[in-house]
Protein backbone atom coordinates (compact mmCIF):
# COMPACT_ATOMS: atom_id res chain seq x y z
CA UNK A 1 0.00 0.00 0.00
CA UNK A 2 2.64 2.38 0.84
CA UNK A 3 4.55 1.72 -2.17
CA UNK A 4 1.08 2.65 -4.44
CA UNK A 5 0.57 5.41 -2.39
CA UNK A 6 4.76 6.53 -2.55
CA UNK A 7 4.10 6.46 -6.44
CA UNK A 8 1.19 8.55 -6.26
CA UNK A 9 2.66 11.23 -4.11
CA UNK A 10 5.74 11.12 -6.71
CA UNK A 11 3.21 12.17 -9.14
CA UNK A 12 1.28 14.69 -7.66
CA UNK A 13 4.46 16.18 -6.77
CA UNK A 14 5.81 15.94 -10.17
CA UNK A 15 1.92 17.54 -11.48
CA UNK A 16 2.29 20.36 -8.51
CA UNK A 17 5.85 21.61 -9.69
CA UNK A 18 4.71 21.73 -13.79
CA UNK A 19 1.80 24.12 -12.42
CA UNK A 20 3.73 26.00 -9.86
CA UNK A 21 7.14 26.22 -11.17
CA UNK A 22 7.74 30.05 -9.33
CA UNK A 23 5.97 28.12 -6.22
CA UNK A 24 7.46 30.04 -2.71
CA UNK A 25 6.67 30.93 0.78
CA UNK A 26 4.29 34.06 0.46
CA UNK A 27 5.21 35.49 3.42
CA UNK A 28 7.07 38.68 2.64
CA UNK A 29 10.39 38.74 4.32
CA UNK A 30 14.19 39.55 3.91
CA UNK A 31 15.85 38.07 7.07
CA UNK A 32 14.77 35.03 9.36
CA UNK A 33 13.77 37.15 12.20
CA UNK A 34 11.15 38.54 9.84
CA UNK A 35 10.05 34.95 8.35
CA UNK A 36 10.03 34.23 12.19
CA UNK A 37 7.35 37.06 13.11
CA UNK A 38 5.23 36.80 10.00
CA UNK A 39 4.98 33.50 10.72
CA UNK A 40 3.50 34.04 14.29
CA UNK A 41 1.35 36.58 13.07
CA UNK A 42 -0.16 34.20 10.20
CA UNK A 43 -1.86 32.17 12.65
CA UNK A 44 -5.41 32.39 12.30
CA UNK A 45 -4.82 35.10 9.57
CA UNK A 46 -4.07 35.23 5.65
CA UNK A 47 -0.92 35.68 4.42
CA UNK A 48 -2.12 38.79 1.95
CA UNK A 49 -3.31 40.11 6.01
CA UNK A 50 0.13 39.38 7.14
CA UNK A 51 2.17 40.98 4.34
CA UNK A 52 0.04 44.18 4.84
CA UNK A 53 1.08 45.08 7.80
CA UNK A 54 4.94 43.48 7.83
CA UNK A 55 6.21 46.54 6.23
CA UNK A 56 6.04 49.04 8.52
CA UNK A 57 6.43 46.68 11.35
CA UNK A 58 9.73 45.40 9.81
CA UNK A 59 10.50 49.48 9.13
CA UNK A 60 10.18 50.14 13.03
CA UNK A 61 11.53 46.99 14.72
CA UNK A 62 14.84 45.60 13.04
CA UNK A 63 16.46 43.73 15.03
CA UNK A 64 15.49 40.99 17.56
CA UNK A 65 15.98 43.48 20.37
CA UNK A 66 13.94 45.89 18.86
CA UNK A 67 10.89 43.79 18.77
CA UNK A 68 11.85 42.62 22.47
CA UNK A 69 11.98 46.39 23.70
CA UNK A 70 8.52 47.50 21.79
CA UNK A 71 6.61 49.86 24.36
CA UNK A 72 3.26 48.28 25.41
CA UNK A 73 1.13 48.79 23.05
CA UNK A 74 2.86 49.70 20.46
CA UNK A 75 3.66 46.35 19.13
CA UNK A 76 -0.11 45.65 19.42
CA UNK A 77 -1.29 48.04 17.31
CA UNK A 78 0.50 47.70 14.49
CA UNK A 79 -0.38 43.95 14.48
CA UNK A 80 -3.87 44.40 15.24
CA UNK A 81 -5.73 43.37 12.12
CA UNK A 82 -3.82 39.78 12.19
CA UNK A 83 -6.15 39.15 15.06
CA UNK A 84 -5.07 37.76 18.44
CA UNK A 85 -2.96 40.75 19.01
CA UNK A 86 -2.51 40.83 22.58
CA UNK A 87 -1.07 37.08 22.43
CA UNK A 88 0.57 37.50 19.40
CA UNK A 89 2.24 40.46 20.45
CA UNK A 90 3.30 38.47 24.04
CA UNK A 91 5.03 36.01 21.74
CA UNK A 92 6.98 37.87 19.34
CA UNK A 93 8.21 40.18 22.77
CA UNK A 94 9.12 37.32 24.67
CA UNK A 95 10.72 35.01 21.35
CA UNK A 96 12.65 38.14 20.33
CA UNK A 97 13.99 38.57 23.49
CA UNK A 98 15.33 35.13 24.20
CA UNK A 99 16.69 35.42 20.76
CA UNK A 100 18.95 38.68 21.52
CA UNK A 101 19.37 37.16 24.88
CA UNK A 102 20.55 33.91 24.42
CA UNK A 103 21.45 33.20 20.94
CA UNK A 104 22.78 36.65 20.06
CA UNK A 105 20.21 38.11 18.16
CA UNK A 106 20.18 35.24 15.41
CA UNK A 107 17.13 33.20 15.20
CA UNK A 108 18.30 29.52 15.90
CA UNK A 109 18.71 26.96 13.21
CA UNK A 110 17.97 23.94 14.77
CA UNK A 111 14.10 22.63 15.37
CA UNK A 112 14.91 21.96 19.30
CA UNK A 113 15.54 25.86 19.76
CA UNK A 114 13.12 27.44 17.45
CA UNK A 115 10.66 25.28 19.45
CA UNK A 116 11.99 26.50 23.08
CA UNK A 117 10.95 30.21 21.39
CA UNK A 118 7.75 31.55 22.79
CA UNK A 119 4.83 31.41 19.94
CA UNK A 120 6.85 28.88 17.89
CA UNK A 121 5.80 25.81 17.39
CA UNK A 122 6.64 22.81 15.43
CA UNK A 123 4.74 24.69 12.41
CA UNK A 124 6.39 27.58 12.53
CA UNK A 125 9.63 26.15 13.19
CA UNK A 126 9.49 24.05 9.86
CA UNK A 127 8.62 27.10 8.14
CA UNK A 128 11.61 28.77 9.25
CA UNK A 129 14.27 25.92 9.03
CA UNK A 130 12.95 25.02 5.91
CA UNK A 131 12.66 28.64 3.94
CA UNK A 132 15.29 30.82 5.85
CA UNK A 133 17.94 28.12 6.23
CA UNK A 134 17.29 26.07 3.60
CA UNK A 135 16.76 22.66 6.33
CA UNK A 136 13.87 20.23 6.36
CA UNK A 137 13.26 18.89 9.65
CA UNK A 138 9.82 18.75 9.07
CA UNK A 139 6.70 19.02 6.48
CA UNK A 140 4.53 22.26 7.31
CA UNK A 141 0.97 21.12 7.91
CA UNK A 142 -1.19 23.64 7.90
CA UNK A 143 -5.14 23.97 6.74
CA UNK A 144 -4.46 24.10 3.23
CA UNK A 145 -1.75 20.78 3.45
CA UNK A 146 -4.35 18.65 5.59
CA UNK A 147 -7.33 19.28 3.51
CA UNK A 148 -5.25 18.36 0.33
CA UNK A 149 -3.30 15.48 1.98
CA UNK A 150 -6.29 13.90 2.53
CA UNK A 151 -8.69 14.61 -0.52
CA UNK A 152 -5.90 12.99 -2.78
CA UNK A 153 -5.82 10.08 -0.55
CA UNK A 154 -2.15 10.47 1.07
CA UNK A 155 -3.56 10.19 4.70
CA UNK A 156 -6.57 9.48 6.71
CA UNK A 157 -5.38 10.87 9.68
CA UNK A 158 -6.97 14.30 11.53
CA UNK A 159 -4.56 15.80 12.94
CA UNK A 160 -1.39 18.13 11.83
CA UNK A 161 1.45 15.52 13.66
CA UNK A 162 -0.54 12.55 12.81
CA UNK A 163 -1.00 13.95 9.11
CA UNK A 164 3.01 15.16 8.81
CA UNK A 165 4.26 11.51 9.94
CA UNK A 166 2.32 10.00 7.19
CA UNK A 167 3.68 12.52 4.84
CA UNK A 168 7.29 11.96 5.94
CA UNK A 169 6.84 8.48 5.37
CA UNK A 170 5.58 8.72 1.60
CA UNK A 171 7.75 12.12 0.47
CA UNK A 172 11.42 11.67 -0.30
CA UNK A 173 13.14 13.92 2.15
CA UNK A 174 14.33 16.55 -0.75
CA UNK A 175 10.83 17.13 -1.31
CA UNK A 176 9.43 17.58 2.04
CA UNK A 177 10.43 22.36 2.14
CA UNK A 178 8.40 22.11 -1.64
CA UNK A 179 5.67 19.71 -0.65
CA UNK A 180 4.14 22.30 2.00
CA UNK A 181 4.25 25.12 -0.59
CA UNK A 182 2.76 23.31 -3.58
CA UNK A 183 -0.27 22.00 -1.18
CA UNK A 184 -0.67 25.66 -0.20
CA UNK A 185 -0.28 27.19 -3.53
CA UNK A 186 -2.81 24.48 -5.29
CA UNK A 187 -5.32 24.46 -1.89
CA UNK A 188 -5.22 28.84 -2.44
CA UNK A 189 -5.67 28.54 -6.25
CA UNK A 190 -7.78 25.26 -7.03
CA UNK A 191 -8.59 22.80 -4.41
CA UNK A 192 -10.47 25.53 -1.95
CA UNK A 193 -12.36 24.04 0.98
CA UNK A 194 -15.81 24.67 0.30
CA UNK A 195 -15.86 25.08 -3.54
CA UNK A 196 -12.84 23.19 -5.04
CA UNK A 197 -12.46 23.53 -8.92
CA UNK A 198 -12.41 19.71 -10.06
CA UNK A 199 -13.33 20.67 -13.25
CA UNK A 200 -10.38 22.37 -13.88
CA UNK A 201 -7.98 20.67 -11.59
CA UNK A 202 -4.29 19.75 -12.46
CA UNK A 203 -4.78 16.91 -10.41
CA UNK A 204 -7.74 15.71 -11.05
CA UNK A 205 -6.85 12.42 -12.94
CA UNK A 206 -4.30 11.62 -9.76
CA UNK A 207 -7.55 12.67 -7.24
CA UNK A 208 -9.70 9.89 -5.37
CA UNK A 209 -12.45 12.04 -5.47
CA UNK A 210 -12.61 11.61 -9.61
CA UNK A 211 -13.71 15.33 -9.67
CA UNK A 212 -16.44 14.96 -7.02
CA UNK A 213 -16.87 17.54 -4.60
CA UNK A 214 -16.07 16.79 -1.37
Amino acid sequence: MNAAKRKLTGKIISRLRATYPDVRCELNHQTPLQLLVATILSAQCTDVRVNQVTPALFAKYQSAADFAAAPPGELEELIKSTGFYKNKGKSIRNCCRTIAEKHAGRVPETMAELTQLAGCGRKTASVVLGVAFGKAEGIVVDTHVARLSQRLGLTRQTTPEKIERDLMDLVPHDDWIDLSHLLIWHGRRRCAARKPDCTHCELLALCPQHGVKS
